[in-house]
């Protein structure tokens, strides 16, 4: 080794010499030059609050690098007294230079886990939003369910209906309408009637109240629900008609009476009755035909057959609609329901054996109701109008002959219509009013159709020589 002061020789390396100074002189730490960049504070400058200096003796976090390929490089350790007793480590990483008074930026790793939770709990509000919105796409909310509902009174002031309404026409009628039980000879008859007036007359068909013997022997109710006996003032089986009074009844609302000659086929009807007693039953329908000649009854002996020229409806009857009002769109009484045509068969009492509804009704015209209702209560009694002639009910041809086989009594009544207009026996009659007459019934119900003294034309073939020709009579009457 050349002595001290002494220039080595061109290319010999001269080692490093450590000096070991003087004991007790203390040996100040190497000087460490900071990594690019990184700012070094002066010895003796106090950091802002909350920054902290690394120092270069601080061991390195676990797991944080050094430098020098990072392994810890220990430094040489000083010699003699005063030496330090820790061990100076180099390469450690300080904290990132910021400006005095900004605060430290947040760890990553703190970042990512709020970022994680986030989505979690948007993972959870979204499968709670699914779930909760299946529930109300199910069952429309989340609380008890309230169906919505109209107002009781809403179209109307107390749900009032129209006059013309089909309810109004219900409304209007039902206090007028009752339903009978006739009792007698161990039979019982079910069917309607209508107040005709405020005296307690009550009109209904003869069928309904045959069978009732005595004075007490009908049951009348109202449509109220209130109840009376009534008895049989006058009835008439011809017209199948019948007048009941009640007495000591208040609050009675006598049904008006229309036109049935002003009904024209397409007008609105409105049925009202008790249907196997099942009272204050309202059907509807049209006047499907008109001057329908139709007969019933007298099947059975005593029975008297009804002879009706009656209205024809699709409003449904059965059983119990008997005797029942037939009203227009204005709820007047315009007919009297009393029959219907049966399956099968011809037109029957609604109250006979396998009656029911087929949309064929028969009612009886309120024109003619309104005549023999005020003779049964007047008189007790029915006039009947007649030409005083016997038909031959058993003859096949078109029209209506007088006399023969099949008559009862005398082909022509002397002194009687027929016989003043120059009928004959054995005369046809083939039209009554200028319309069509199919055989003897339809002649009886055409006639009975008019009052007693109105005229009628008829038109006649006659039996013997002679050609066809008109003949007007007067009609005469007759009782029962």
């Amino acid at each position: 080794m050349p002595p001290a002061g002494t220039t080595p020789p061109h290319g010999v390396h001269v080692p490093h010499v450590t000096t070991t100074p003087p004991q007790g002189v203390p040996v100040p730490p190497p000087a460490t030059t900071p990594p690019h960049g990184v700012h070094v504070p002066p010895t003796g400058t106090t950091p802002p609050h909350g920054v902290r200096f690394p120092s270069p003796a601080t061991t390195p976090p676990h797991g944080v690098p050094t430098g020098g390929g990072g392994l810890a490089e220990s430094a040489p350790q000083p010699t003699g007294a005063g030496a330090g007793t820790g061990t100076a480590t180099t390469g450690v990483m300080p904290l990132p230079s910021q400006p005095a008074g900004t605060p430290p930026r947040r760890a990553p790793r703190r970042r990512s886990r709020l970022a994680v939770g986030a989505l979690v709990l948007a993972l959870v509000a979204g499968g709670a939003g699914g779930l909760i919105g299946a529930y109300v796409e199910r069952n429309g909310g989340v609380g008890d369910v309230e169906l919505p509902q109209t107002a009781a009174g809403a179209g109307g002031v107390g749900g009032e209906r129209p006059e013309g309404s089909i309810a109004g026409i219900a409304r209007q009628t039902l206090p007028g309408v009752v339903t009978l039980h006739a009792r007698g000879g161990g039979a019982e008859a079910t069917g309607t009637g209508f107040v005709l007036d405020r005296r307690g007359h009550i009109l209904t068909n003869d069928h309904v109240v045959a069978s009732a013997h005595g004075g007490d022997a009908v049951r009348v109710t109202f449509n109220s629900g209130q109840t009376a006996t009534g008895r049989v003032v006058g009835s008439d089986g011809g017209y199948d008609l019948a007048v009941v009074k009640v007495s000591g009844v208040s609050g009675l609302s006598p049904l008006p009476l229309g036109n049935s000659d002003a009904v024209r086929v397409g007008d609105p009807v409105v049925a009202v009755g008790a249907p196997y007693d099942l009272d204050g039953t309202v059907t509807t329908g049209i006047i499907s035909a008109k001057e329908r000649a139709i007969t019933a009854g007298g099947e059975d002996p005593g029975d008297e057959m009804s002879y009706v020229n009656a209205l024809q409806t699709d409003a449904p009857m059965n059983p119990g609609n008997s005797g029942g009002p037939l009203v227009d769109r204005r709820g007047r009484v315009i007919g009297v329901n009393s029959a219907i045509k049966g399956a099968g068969g011809d037109a029957a009492l609604p109250e006979g054996e396998g009656g029911r509804s087929v949309g064929l009704g028969f009612a009886i015209p309120v024109n003619q109701v309104r005549r023999v209702a005020e003779e049964l209560i007047n008189e007790g009694r029915a006039t009947h109008p007649v030409i005083g002639v016997t038909l031959d009910m058993e003859y096949g041809g078109e029209g209506a002959r007088i006399g023969g086989p099949g008559g009862r009594g005398p082909a022509v009544v002397s002194g009687g219509p027929a016989d003043a207009a120059g009928l004959r026996e054995g005369d046809v009659i083939t039209e009554v009013g200028g319309k069509a007459v199919a055989g003897g019934e339809e002649l009886i119900v055409r006639v009975r159709s008019h009052r007693p003294g109105d005229k009628l034309e008829l038109k006649v073939r006659p039996g013997g020589a002679g050609g066809e020709r008109t003949v007007t009579v007067t009609l005469g009457s007759a009782t029962g």
